[in-house]
Protein backbone atom coordinates (compact mmCIF):
# COMPACT_ATOMS: atom_id res chain seq x y z
CA UNK A 1 0.00 0.00 0.00
CA UNK A 2 1.45 3.52 -0.85
CA UNK A 3 2.62 5.63 2.53
CA UNK A 4 1.31 8.71 1.65
CA UNK A 5 3.35 11.92 2.37
CA UNK A 6 2.53 15.61 3.24
CA UNK A 7 2.42 17.79 -0.01
CA UNK A 8 5.66 19.47 -0.10
CA UNK A 9 7.56 22.59 -1.67
CA UNK A 10 10.32 22.28 -3.38
CA UNK A 11 12.44 25.26 -3.16
CA UNK A 12 14.62 24.39 -5.81
CA UNK A 13 13.03 23.84 -8.19
CA UNK A 14 13.57 26.39 -11.28
CA UNK A 15 13.74 23.95 -14.73
CA UNK A 16 10.16 23.91 -15.25
CA UNK A 17 9.76 27.70 -15.14
CA UNK A 18 12.91 27.90 -17.23
CA UNK A 19 11.40 25.30 -19.73
CA UNK A 20 7.88 27.31 -19.93
CA UNK A 21 9.61 30.46 -20.09
CA UNK A 22 11.82 29.54 -23.18
CA UNK A 23 8.80 27.79 -24.98
CA UNK A 24 6.28 31.08 -24.43
CA UNK A 25 9.86 33.23 -26.15
CA UNK A 26 10.01 30.77 -29.14
CA UNK A 27 6.30 31.10 -29.55
CA UNK A 28 6.08 34.72 -29.81
CA UNK A 29 9.84 35.09 -31.78
CA UNK A 30 8.21 38.85 -33.21
CA UNK A 31 7.93 39.81 -29.39
CA UNK A 32 4.25 41.21 -30.45
CA UNK A 33 2.43 43.11 -27.94
CA UNK A 34 -0.84 41.81 -25.98
CA UNK A 35 -2.95 43.68 -28.13
CA UNK A 36 -1.45 41.80 -31.26
CA UNK A 37 -1.83 38.48 -29.86
CA UNK A 38 -5.48 38.44 -28.37
CA UNK A 39 -5.56 34.05 -28.74
CA UNK A 40 -2.57 34.05 -26.67
CA UNK A 41 -3.86 36.79 -24.23
CA UNK A 42 -6.96 35.28 -23.65
CA UNK A 43 -5.92 31.86 -23.12
CA UNK A 44 -3.06 33.29 -20.44
CA UNK A 45 -5.92 35.50 -18.51
CA UNK A 46 -8.18 32.50 -18.19
CA UNK A 47 -8.73 30.96 -14.25
CA UNK A 48 -8.24 27.24 -14.74
CA UNK A 49 -8.98 26.32 -11.48
CA UNK A 50 -12.37 28.37 -11.96
CA UNK A 51 -13.29 26.25 -14.86
CA UNK A 52 -12.23 23.17 -13.09
CA UNK A 53 -14.59 23.90 -10.58
CA UNK A 54 -17.53 24.56 -12.94
CA UNK A 55 -17.08 21.54 -14.83
CA UNK A 56 -16.97 19.18 -11.26
CA UNK A 57 -20.23 19.48 -10.91
CA UNK A 58 -21.71 18.04 -13.78
CA UNK A 59 -19.54 15.27 -13.82
CA UNK A 60 -20.59 14.72 -10.28
CA UNK A 61 -23.88 14.31 -10.83
CA UNK A 62 -22.94 11.79 -14.63
CA UNK A 63 -20.87 9.50 -11.79
CA UNK A 64 -23.62 9.71 -8.78
CA UNK A 65 -26.27 8.50 -11.68
CA UNK A 66 -24.29 5.47 -12.65
CA UNK A 67 -23.37 4.41 -9.45
CA UNK A 68 -27.29 4.93 -8.41
CA UNK A 69 -28.35 2.91 -11.27
CA UNK A 70 -25.73 -0.01 -10.89
CA UNK A 71 -26.11 -0.32 -6.92
CA UNK A 72 -29.76 0.37 -6.14
CA UNK A 73 -31.51 -2.27 -8.51
CA UNK A 74 -34.11 -2.17 -5.70
CA UNK A 75 -35.13 1.45 -6.02
CA UNK A 76 -34.48 1.61 -10.05
CA UNK A 77 -34.99 -2.34 -11.23
CA UNK A 78 -32.65 -5.11 -12.23
CA UNK A 79 -29.85 -4.42 -15.24
CA UNK A 80 -29.12 -6.61 -17.83
CA UNK A 81 -25.61 -7.94 -17.79
CA UNK A 82 -24.98 -5.73 -20.86
CA UNK A 83 -26.67 -2.75 -19.15
CA UNK A 84 -24.00 -3.52 -16.39
CA UNK A 85 -21.10 -3.64 -18.48
CA UNK A 86 -22.31 0.04 -20.46
CA UNK A 87 -22.57 1.46 -17.35
CA UNK A 88 -19.70 0.49 -15.58
CA UNK A 89 -17.70 1.99 -18.11
CA UNK A 90 -19.33 4.37 -18.21
CA UNK A 91 -18.78 5.11 -14.58
CA UNK A 92 -15.23 4.55 -14.93
CA UNK A 93 -14.98 7.11 -18.15
CA UNK A 94 -16.55 9.82 -15.86
CA UNK A 95 -14.29 8.94 -13.07
CA UNK A 96 -11.02 9.28 -15.27
CA UNK A 97 -12.81 12.40 -17.00
CA UNK A 98 -12.79 13.75 -13.23
CA UNK A 99 -9.15 12.66 -12.66
CA UNK A 100 -7.69 14.62 -16.05
CA UNK A 101 -9.85 17.60 -14.67
CA UNK A 102 -7.58 17.33 -11.29
CA UNK A 103 -4.53 16.38 -13.86
CA UNK A 104 -4.63 19.81 -15.35
CA UNK A 105 -3.99 21.25 -12.35
CA UNK A 106 -0.68 19.24 -12.09
CA UNK A 107 1.29 21.46 -14.08
CA UNK A 108 0.96 24.33 -12.20
CA UNK A 109 1.70 22.54 -9.12
CA UNK A 110 5.19 21.49 -10.76
CA UNK A 111 5.77 25.09 -11.63
CA UNK A 112 5.45 26.04 -8.06
CA UNK A 113 7.57 23.29 -6.86
CA UNK A 114 4.23 21.04 -5.44
CA UNK A 115 5.33 17.09 -5.19
CA UNK A 116 3.41 14.45 -3.31
CA UNK A 117 5.44 11.57 -2.43
CA UNK A 118 4.66 7.97 -1.75
CA UNK A 119 6.34 4.71 -2.60
CA UNK A 120 5.09 2.59 -5.87
CA UNK A 121 5.95 0.00 -8.04
CA UNK A 122 6.27 1.88 -11.37
CA UNK A 123 5.93 -1.33 -13.49
CA UNK A 124 2.59 -1.99 -12.04
CA UNK A 125 1.90 1.35 -12.35
CA UNK A 126 2.78 1.27 -15.94
CA UNK A 127 0.25 -1.55 -16.18
CA UNK A 128 -2.33 0.31 -15.00
CA UNK A 129 -2.27 3.29 -16.57
CA UNK A 130 -1.66 1.31 -20.04
CA UNK A 131 -5.33 -0.25 -19.13
CA UNK A 132 -6.35 3.04 -18.15
CA UNK A 133 -5.35 4.70 -21.80
CA UNK A 134 -6.26 1.37 -23.72
CA UNK A 135 -10.34 2.07 -21.82
CA UNK A 136 -10.17 5.74 -22.83
CA UNK A 137 -9.40 5.06 -26.61
CA UNK A 138 -12.80 2.93 -27.05
CA UNK A 139 -10.35 -0.35 -26.76
CA UNK A 140 -12.28 -2.85 -24.70
CA UNK A 141 -9.82 -4.35 -21.59
CA UNK A 142 -11.40 -7.38 -20.32
CA UNK A 143 -12.74 -7.14 -16.43
CA UNK A 144 -10.26 -9.96 -15.57
CA UNK A 145 -7.26 -7.97 -16.70
CA UNK A 146 -8.38 -4.94 -14.76
CA UNK A 147 -9.09 -6.74 -11.32
CA UNK A 148 -5.59 -8.81 -11.84
CA UNK A 149 -3.39 -7.92 -14.72
CA UNK A 150 -1.16 -11.55 -14.54
CA UNK A 151 1.76 -10.87 -17.15
CA UNK A 152 0.95 -14.52 -19.32
CA UNK A 153 -3.26 -13.14 -19.88
CA UNK A 154 -1.85 -9.56 -20.15
CA UNK A 155 1.13 -10.49 -22.92
CA UNK A 156 -1.60 -12.19 -25.02
CA UNK A 157 -4.23 -9.64 -24.64
CA UNK A 158 -1.64 -6.91 -25.80
CA UNK A 159 -0.05 -8.71 -28.71
CA UNK A 160 -3.61 -8.90 -30.12
CA UNK A 161 -3.76 -5.43 -30.50
CA UNK A 162 -0.66 -4.73 -31.56
CA UNK A 163 1.42 -3.28 -28.05
CA UNK A 164 4.68 -5.16 -26.81
CA UNK A 165 5.98 -4.63 -23.00
CA UNK A 166 9.27 -6.03 -22.10
CA UNK A 167 10.55 -5.46 -19.11
CA UNK A 168 14.17 -6.53 -16.96
CA UNK A 169 13.93 -8.01 -14.22
CA UNK A 170 15.90 -5.43 -12.18
CA UNK A 171 12.73 -3.10 -13.50
CA UNK A 172 10.38 -5.46 -11.78
CA UNK A 173 11.79 -4.92 -8.40
CA UNK A 174 11.84 -1.55 -8.39
CA UNK A 175 10.56 0.60 -6.17
CA UNK A 176 9.65 4.09 -6.47
CA UNK A 177 9.46 7.20 -4.24
CA UNK A 178 7.85 9.77 -6.70
CA UNK A 179 4.96 11.92 -6.86
CA UNK A 180 2.62 8.90 -8.33
CA UNK A 181 0.16 11.00 -9.74
CA UNK A 182 2.49 12.89 -11.52
CA UNK A 183 4.31 10.04 -12.98
CA UNK A 184 0.84 8.63 -13.86
CA UNK A 185 0.16 11.59 -15.80
CA UNK A 186 3.65 11.54 -17.85
CA UNK A 187 3.27 7.97 -18.58
CA UNK A 188 -0.62 8.50 -20.22
CA UNK A 189 0.58 11.06 -22.47
CA UNK A 190 3.64 8.91 -23.63
CA UNK A 191 1.30 5.89 -24.17
CA UNK A 192 -1.40 8.04 -25.66
CA UNK A 193 1.27 9.83 -28.41
CA UNK A 194 2.68 6.31 -29.24
CA UNK A 195 -0.89 4.89 -29.73
CA UNK A 196 -1.92 7.98 -31.69
CA UNK A 197 1.03 7.88 -34.03
CA UNK A 198 1.67 4.27 -34.83
CA UNK A 199 1.09 2.52 -37.77
CA UNK A 200 0.67 -1.38 -36.56
CA UNK A 201 2.65 -1.56 -33.54
CA UNK A 202 4.11 -0.15 -30.33
CA UNK A 203 6.54 -1.33 -28.17
CA UNK A 204 7.34 -0.40 -24.35
CA UNK A 205 10.05 -1.04 -22.58
CA UNK A 206 10.85 -0.65 -18.83
CA UNK A 207 14.66 -0.92 -17.52
CA UNK A 208 16.75 0.25 -14.18
CA UNK A 209 19.56 2.36 -16.53
CA UNK A 210 21.79 2.79 -13.05
CA UNK A 211 20.64 1.47 -9.71
CA UNK A 212 19.32 4.83 -8.81
CA UNK A 213 17.02 5.38 -11.79
CA UNK A 214 14.72 4.17 -14.28
CA UNK A 215 13.91 4.50 -17.97
CA UNK A 216 10.35 3.97 -19.77
CA UNK A 217 11.19 3.86 -23.60
CA UNK A 218 8.40 3.81 -26.03
CA UNK A 219 9.08 3.05 -29.79
CA UNK A 220 6.34 3.36 -32.62
CA UNK A 221 6.12 2.34 -35.37
CA UNK A 222 4.50 5.61 -37.41
CA UNK A 223 5.43 8.40 -39.41
CA UNK A 224 8.32 9.66 -37.34
CA UNK A 225 9.73 13.09 -36.89
CA UNK A 226 12.43 14.99 -38.94
CA UNK A 227 15.02 16.02 -35.84
CA UNK A 228 14.61 19.53 -37.25
CA UNK A 229 11.46 19.34 -35.46
CA UNK A 230 12.40 17.73 -32.31
CA UNK A 231 11.82 20.70 -29.92
CA UNK A 232 8.97 21.70 -31.61
CA UNK A 233 6.85 18.77 -30.43
CA UNK A 234 7.57 19.62 -26.90
CA UNK A 235 6.10 23.43 -27.23
CA UNK A 236 2.58 23.41 -26.06
CA UNK A 237 -0.48 23.23 -28.97
CA UNK A 238 2.34 22.28 -31.60
CA UNK A 239 1.83 19.93 -33.75
CA UNK A 240 4.14 18.68 -36.59
CA UNK A 241 3.50 18.85 -40.43
CA UNK A 242 4.01 15.16 -41.11
CA UNK A 243 2.43 13.90 -37.70
CA UNK A 244 -0.56 16.26 -38.42
CA UNK A 245 -1.55 13.75 -41.50
CA UNK A 246 -2.36 10.85 -39.01
CA UNK A 247 -6.00 11.52 -37.75
CA UNK A 248 -5.54 12.28 -34.01
CA UNK A 249 -8.15 14.47 -31.54
CA UNK A 250 -6.45 16.81 -29.26
CA UNK A 251 -4.28 20.17 -29.24
CA UNK A 252 -0.60 18.92 -28.73
CA UNK A 253 -0.75 19.81 -25.17
CA UNK A 254 0.55 16.36 -23.74
CA UNK A 255 4.09 15.99 -24.73
CA UNK A 256 4.17 20.11 -23.27
CA UNK A 257 3.28 19.11 -20.21
CA UNK A 258 4.81 15.43 -19.80
CA UNK A 259 8.01 17.69 -20.05
CA UNK A 260 7.49 19.94 -17.52
CA UNK A 261 5.95 17.13 -15.27
CA UNK A 262 9.39 14.95 -15.79
CA UNK A 263 11.75 18.06 -14.86
CA UNK A 264 9.64 18.81 -12.20
CA UNK A 265 10.53 15.09 -11.20
CA UNK A 266 13.60 15.39 -11.35
CA UNK A 267 13.73 13.81 -14.78
CA UNK A 268 14.18 14.43 -18.88
CA UNK A 269 12.00 13.00 -22.16
CA UNK A 270 14.69 12.78 -25.24
CA UNK A 271 13.19 11.54 -28.57
CA UNK A 272 14.59 9.40 -31.20
CA UNK A 273 13.66 9.24 -34.60
CA UNK A 274 13.95 10.14 -38.22
CA UNK A 275 11.44 10.91 -40.61
CA UNK A 276 9.83 7.85 -41.64
CA UNK A 277 11.27 5.61 -39.56
CA UNK A 278 8.82 5.86 -36.24
CA UNK A 279 9.91 7.22 -32.74
CA UNK A 280 11.13 6.35 -29.60
CA UNK A 281 10.53 8.33 -26.49
CA UNK A 282 12.58 8.00 -23.45
CA UNK A 283 11.10 9.28 -20.00
CA UNK A 284 14.32 8.72 -17.29
CA UNK A 285 13.76 9.03 -13.87
CA UNK A 286 15.42 8.83 -10.58
CA UNK A 287 13.66 6.43 -8.22
CA UNK A 288 13.84 8.57 -5.38
CA UNK A 289 12.74 12.04 -5.73
CA UNK A 290 14.83 14.44 -3.40
CA UNK A 291 15.06 18.66 -3.85
CA UNK A 292 18.82 18.14 -4.76
CA UNK A 293 17.93 16.47 -7.94
CA UNK A 294 15.86 19.20 -9.12
CA UNK A 295 19.01 21.78 -8.89
CA UNK A 296 20.14 21.43 -12.40
CA UNK A 297 21.78 23.06 -14.59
Amino acid sequence: MAEALPRIKMPFLIKAKEAMKERDQNQNPTGKSAEQAPVRRFFDDLKIEFLIHELKDPIAVIETGARALLERADKYGPLTERQQRTLNRMLRSTQKTREMLYDLLEVGRSEAGFCACCHFAPVQVTCEVLMDVLETLSQRVPEELRRSPEAGKLEIFLSGIGVRMAVTPAAVEAEMFQDERKFRQIVGNLIKNGLHHRKESLEIRIEKPAPDALCISLADDGPGVDPKHHQLIFRRYAQVAECAAVDRKGHGLGLAGALVLARCLGGEITIDSRKGRGATFRLTLPLVLEAASLDRP
